[in-house]
């Protein structure tokens, strides 16, 4: 009797999946009542050992495909326009940008950068934070940036370029123009704990002493980016890269645009921003 007990066994089960395949999760106890009595219907056979548990392969698809959604609904609850309107009508709180801040549509990776927030400016907040962004409050729209770069105290005025003098010890060798002079002075004034500049080797304008590489990573990198792009009249600058985003004079109605991939994290200019002046 085990050759025909052990196809009954498996058409049953082949049915079973066909129909559970696609079960809501409102239907996991009738699964696992049916698991349970072809068990107990073939206890002893071979057939037994053949039958899969179905609540739990019911159970982990339906964990699989709810968990994205779950998220989706998140981020979908704190951009809903009601809870927008609320957020914006409650705000009564406004705190300084310790830094330039990209002013984004949204938290999620669909967000659209529509402006910057300039350093030492005083800005509406929400109290609302997500995927590392902060809600804030501009011209009555809502608008997220970088968290961690808001704060009660006003930050201490930048040093002007022309102003600028380098106490940290750096220097660029004598055989850079005199914008790449001024970089360096303003950069070392304003980001001190910044040590390393990249000025003269044997390419492009690197050789003709007009380019510096200034090396910084993560946000104080846009930091010293931002600072370059808002000050490039004052320094004579040509262009800014950091990240693959470039900015430059010449296209400046565009903002920061993105460029190809070229590979290493250096070539990208991931690890330092790249100043090209005149």
């Amino acid at each position: 009797m085990a050759g025909p007990l052990a196809l009954f066994a498996t058409a049953s089960v082949v049915s079973l999946g066909v129909a559970f395949s696609d079960a809501p999760a409102s239907e996991t106890a009738v699964a696992r009542t049916t698991a349970a009595d072809l068990r107990q219907a073939f206890a002893g056979t071979d057939a037994s050992a053949g039958l899969p548990d179905l609540r739990e392969e019911l159970v982990s698809r339906t964990a699989d495909r709810s968990a994205p959604q779950q998220e989706k609904t998140k981020l979908e609850r704190v951009t809903s326009r009601q809870a927008v309107a609320k957020a914006i009508k409650r705000a009564d709180t406004k705190l300084w940008a310790t830094a330039p801040l990209n002013l984004w549509t949204e938290p999620g990776e669909k967000a659209k950068k529509v402006g910057v927030l300039d350093e030492g400016k005083k800005v509406l907040v929400t109290g609302r934070s997500l995927y590392g962004r902060d809600e804030v409050v501009v011209d009555g729209e809502a608008r997220w940036v970088t968290q961690g770069y808001l704060s009660d105290e006003k930050p201490a005025a930048q040093v002007a370029p022309s102003e600028a003098s380098c106490t940290n010890g750096t220097s660029v060798p004598s055989g850079v123009s005199p914008n790449i002079a001024a970089v360096h002075r303003a950069v070392c004034a304003n980001f001190p704990s910044i040590t390393t500049y990249g000025t003269l080797r044997s390419d492009g304008e690197h050789a003709q002493g007009i380019a510096v590489d200034i090396m910084v990573s993560g946000d104080l990198a846009w930091q010293v980016a931002e600072f370059v792009r808002a000050n490039y009249a004052d320094l004579g600058v040509s262009y800014v890269i950091h990240a693959r985003n470039i900015w430059s004079v010449e296209r400046s109605g565009e903002g920061w645009r993105g460029m190809e991939d070229r590979g290493s994290v250096t070539a990208n200019h991931y690890d330092h921003v790249h100043v090209t002046t005149y």
